[in-house]
């Protein structure tokens, strides 16, 4: 392919700062079919991002942790359908959040009880305090830490909305990695390892960074107002446990190798790590007759801009945004998707057999010169190696 053409296309976008540096990789069932790293690990510096740098995962850890969880569904010791207090008390004591009483959050029992596919699907009624002004506040007023504090007592936090009744993005799958810690027996890094970063040959896929791999890591950057970029000033320290939403790191070609064992519906090189139809149950919609958000909006604007959802038919899956119309050009209707805070995206098109992802540490979260530039590598990837979407 003209790998030549997309190696302008990321050089030119680290060269004109829009990211410090960037690692992007594209395969397919049979093996790797792109893979690239342009640009600098630190924008004050000039050691340069190479294609086995590591970067922080954040929500595309979601994605792995959901794996978890499906396995244990496979095995029989989870349910769908099952309570989550049935596996963790502790969530059944969360009250929801109606609104405050001056600086007094006001709070209430749910009318129902969250379920393991409440959980994977982000209908819960956990929030995120970066999306909801609410349950900022109440993180505020309270003193209970939020998820960037890394500590286990971020999920004293409250429900948001009652269980199956709105999609709402938040700590589910903080939680979920709290459901198979407690049925697997194992923490969930060592379980990860196990089950799926080990059988897939991601020898750089960690909740635990070691000395070398730190060594290798991007710095994490901020786009300030005047659209330039400078490290980061938040800290974010070493988490109390294996977050399942936002707690993995990991290399680009290692993240490949979990997209492309999701392609072969669930195996890759003679390892298997979910059957067949798992995989076509957890790209399938389980939102019933909820809908996502027009628009996600942001509570804290240096960590996130407003997230606009495409204006498409669109659903979500047991741990992935889907789409359901062929984008033209793009992928094609079924394909699963997220992304991470620190601008990170991914796409498994099962469809067209194409995935692939961009990787850079930049906040804040969707950030228009980084969102086009995934857009245009993913253009360019189906032109080279897919027939295109109709228009």
């Amino acid at each position: 392919m003209a790998a030549s053409d997309i190696d302008r296309l990321l050089e030119g976008a680290a060269q004109e700062r829009a990211l410090p540096g960037v690692i992007a990789v594209a395969g397919d069932r049979d093996g790797v079919i792109y893979e690239g790293a342009h640009g600098v690990l630190n924008i004050a510096g000039e050691d340069p991002v190479r294609i086995d740098t590591m970067v922080g995962l954040a929500s595309m850890t979601k994605a792995l942790t959901s794996v978890a969880a499906l396995q244990l569904i496979e095995r029989g010791a989870l349910e769908l359908s099952q309570p989550v207090s049935e596996t963790l008390p502790a969530f059944g004591e969360l009250a929801v959040l109606e609104g405050f009483d001056g600086d007094v959050p006001r709070l209430r029992p749910p009318e129902r009880q969250a379920t393991i596919r409440n959980l994977l699907t982000h209908t819960s009624g956990l929030g995120y305090w970066f999306a909801n002004a609410d349950l900022l506040r109440y993180h505020q007023l309270t003193g209970v830490p939020d998820p960037a504090t890394g500590q286990l007592a971020m999920l004293e936090a409250p429900l948001i909305a009652d269980p199956g009744t709105r999609w709402e993005y938040g700590t589910s799958t903080d939680w979920l990695g709290q459901v198979v810690e407690a049925v697997s027996g194992s923490d969930l890094a060592s379980y990860c390892e196990e089950n799926i970063f080990a059988p897939l040959g991601m020898s750089d896929t960690t909740f635990r960074l070691s000395d070398r791999q730190a060594e290798r890591m991007m710095t994490l950057h901020s786009r300030t107002p005047e659209g330039d970029l400078v490290e980061a000033s938040i800290e974010l320290p070493e988490p109390e446990f294996a977050m399942g939403g936002s707690g993995a790191y990991s290399t680009a070609p290692d993240y490949l190798r979990f997209m492309r064992a999701l392609l072969r519906d669930g195996e890759l090189d003679g390892e298997r790590v979910l059957k067949a139809e798992t995989v076509e149950l957890a790209f399938s919609d389980h939102l019933d007759t909820m809908t996502l958000p027009d628009v996600m909006r942001s509570a804290l604007p240096e960590l996130t801009n407003e997230v606009a959802f495409p204006p498409i038919a669109q659903g979500f899956g047991l741990g992935f945004h889907l789409v359901f119309e062929d984008i033209p050009g793009m992928r094609r209707s079924g394909t699963g998707d997220w992304a991470g805070l620190f601008n990170c995206y991914y796409w498994i098109d099962r469809s067209a057999g194409v995935a692939g992802a961009l990787f850079t540490q930049v906040l804040p979260f969707f950030d228009a010169r980084i969102t086009g530039l995934a857009a245009g590598f993913e253009q360019s990837i189906y032109a080279e190696v897919a027939a295109p979407s109709a228009a």
